[in-house]
């Protein structure tokens, strides 16, 4: 997995790049091996890089609720797929991170 330090894509605004985590292989039960295009996006991910910041109704700068290296729940379907130096990203907006992952 690419670190922070690597990535040369700044989000903007309040948009937060993730990669997503990779699970151990899945163990295939009865023989039955399921296509990568059948099976569903991930949901767990690490915060890559932050945007610029949100603002709020007044035009003042609202702090990200989570920092580069945590792990998040992202919503399944939220974000854009963005493919990059042979790695695969996800830009999505804070709103789309439903929780951080803690321990």
């Amino acid at each position: 997995m690419a670190t922070a330090t690597k990535v040369k894509i700044k989000p903007l605004g309040d948009r937060v790049l993730i990669q997503a985590v990779k699970l151990d292989d899945e163990q295939v039960k009865g023989g039955i091996i399921i296509p990568d295009s059948a099976k569903e996006k991930p949901q767990e991910a690490k915060v890559i890089a932050l945007g610029t910041g949100g603002k709020d109704e007044n035009g003042k700068a609202q702090p990200f609720n989570v920092k580069v290296g945590d792990i998040v729940i992202v919503s399944k379907y939220g974000g854009t797929e963005v493919k990059f130096e042979d790695e695969t990203y996800t830009l999505v907006r804070e709103d789309d991170i439903l929780g951080v992952v803690e321990g």
